[in-house]
C-alpha cells in the first residue's frame, strides 16, 4: 500500500513538472512582427511655368586696352629725364618716357643740313642765268635756312626741265636723307601716346641701350577689357553695345560695362565664344578678377529648380496620388547651382527637396506646398 502511493506521488510531480516546463516555454515565446506600411513626408512646390531670362555668369581679369611695348629702335645711353622710369610711375599723354642720348646723330644731322645747304648755293649761279622765273624762291629759301631747324620743304619746280637739272645736283636725294634723319632722331625720344602708368622696366638710367631691345612696358589706366567665353548657342543673344554688370568677388567693386567686340571663332574643345567687355571706373587695375552678369534671350514656358532635384539629366520627382513619380524634363540652361527645363505640366507638386531613397512609385504624404 506504501508503494503504490510512492508511485501516484511520483506521477504527480512529473506532471506537474511538465506542465510547469511548458508554461515556461509558452511565456518564452517571441511574438511575431507586424509589418507596418512606412510613407515618406515629403516637400512640394506647385509648379507655374513662365519665361525665364537666360542670365551668364562668368568670370575673368581685367586687361587694359591699351598697352605698348617700349621697343628701342636706335642705339645709345639712357639719359635721366623729368620722371623716373619706373614701374607704377603715371605719364600723361606726350610727356617723354625714355630719353636716349642722341648727341652723335644730332650731329650727322647737321652736318648734312651743312652739305645741303652748300648744294643749294653751288646752283644759285645757274638758276639765275637759265631759271630765272625760280631763283627768286631759291633765294628765299635759302635765306630762311637754319640748320638747328627742321627742314622745310624745297621749292616746287617750274619746269620739268628745271626738274631734272634739281635732280641732277642732288638735291632731292640730300634733301630726303635729311628728312630720315629727323624722323630718326624723333626715336631717341619715347613720348606717352595716352596717359597711363609703366608696369614693366627692363632698363635703367645710364645702362647702353641697344636697338631692338624691349625696355618696358605702358599701359593706359582709364580704359580695361575682360574676356569671357560664353557658350556658342547663346553667342546670338548678345549683341555689341550690350550693358554688363560687372562685380568683384568681395562685392566692393561694381561697374557697368558694354560688349565691343565678339570673337568670329568658336572653340572647337568647349563649344565657347569669346566676348570682350570694356569698362571704365575707378579703383580698376589691371589683374582684378571680375565676374560679369549678360541677360540674354528667355525661354517660355520654362521653370528653374535647383540642380540637385534633376536625376540623371533628365527626370524629376512628383507627388501625385500619394505616391512618388518620376516624369521627364528638359535641361534649357544649366546655372551654378540651379537649372531651367522645361516639361514639367502646370499645376504639379514637384519635389522641392530631395528624398533619399526615392523611386518611382515609392508610397509619400505632403507636409506642405510651401517652397520655403
Amino acid at each position: 500500500m506504501g508503494k503504490f502511493r510512492f508511485v501516484i506521488l511520483g506521477i504527480v510531480i512529473l506532471a506537474l513538472s511538465i506542465w510547469a516546463y511548458e508554461g515556461f516555454i509558452n511565456s518564452n515565446e517571441k511574438k511575431k512582427r507586424v509589418l507596418t506600411k512606412v510613407e515618406k513626408t515629403v516637400f512640394t512646390e506647385v509648379v507655374q511655368n513662365s519665361e525665364i531670362p537666360i542670365v551668364i555668369k562668368e568670370k575673368g581679369s581685367l586687361r587694359s586696352k591699351d598697352r605698348v611695348v617700349l621697343y628701342s629702335e636706335v642705339q645709345g645711353v639712357l639719359e635721366n629725364s623729368k620722371k623716373e622710369f619706373r614701374v607704377g610711375v603715371a605719364f600723361k599723354k606726350g610727356e617723354t618716357l625714355l630719353a636716349i642720348n642722341s648727341d652723335e646723330h644730332i650731329a650727322t644731322l647737321k652736318a648734312q643740313k651743312s652739305i645741303f645747304q652748300n648744294l643749294i648755293v653751288s646752283i644759285m649761279p645757274d638758276l639765275r642765268m637759265d631759271y630765272p622765273d625760280s631763283f627768286e624762291k631759291w633765294v628765299n629759301y635759302l635765306n630762311n635756312f637754319d640748320v638747328d631747324k627742321r627742314i622745310k620743304d624745297i621749292p616746287e619746280p617750274s619746269s620739268d626741265k628745271e626738274k631734272y637739272f634739281i635732280t641732277a645736283k642732288d638735291i632731292y636725294t640730300t634733301y630726303y636723307n635729311i628728312k630720315n634723319l629727323e624722323v630718326r632722331l624723333e626715336k631717341y625720344n619715347l613720348k606717352a601716346p595716352f596717359d597711363g602708368v609703366i608696369t614693366e622696366v627692363n632698363v635703367n638710367e645710364g645702362a647702353l641701350v641697344r636697338q631692338g631691345q624691349i625696355m618696358g612696358e605702358f599701359i593706359n589706366t582709364d580704359t580695361y577689357e575682360l574676356t569671357l567665353s560664353v557658350n556658342a548657342s547663346l553667342a546670338n543673344d548678345i549683341r555689341i553695345g550690350k550693358k554688363v554688370e560687372l562685380t568683384d568677388l568681395t562685392e566692393t567693386i561694381k561697374v557697368t560695362g558694354k560688349v565691343v567686340r565678339i570673337g568670329g571663332k568658336i572653340d572647337l574643345s568647349s563649344q565657347t565664344l569669346d566676348v570682350f567687355i570694356e569698362v571704365n571706373g575707378k579703383n580698376l587695375r589691371e589683374g582684378i578678377y571680375l565676374e560679369a552678369e549678360v541677360t540674354a534671350r528667355g525661354v517660355p514656358n520654362s521653370y528653374e529648380i535647383p540642380r540637385n532635384l534633376l536625376i540623371k539629366k533628365e527626370h524629376v520627382f512628383v507627388f501625385q496620388d500619394s505616391i512618388i513619380k518620376r516624369i521627364p524634363v528638359t535641361p534649357i540652361y544649366y546655372k551654378r547651382n540651379s537649372v531651367i527645363v522645361k516639361g514639367i505640366p502646370d499645376g504639379t507638386d514637384l519635389l522641392a527637396k530631395p528624398v533619399l531613397g526615392a523611386f518611382d512609385g515609392m508610397p509619400a504624404k505632403k507636409y506642405n506646398t510651401s517652397k520655403e
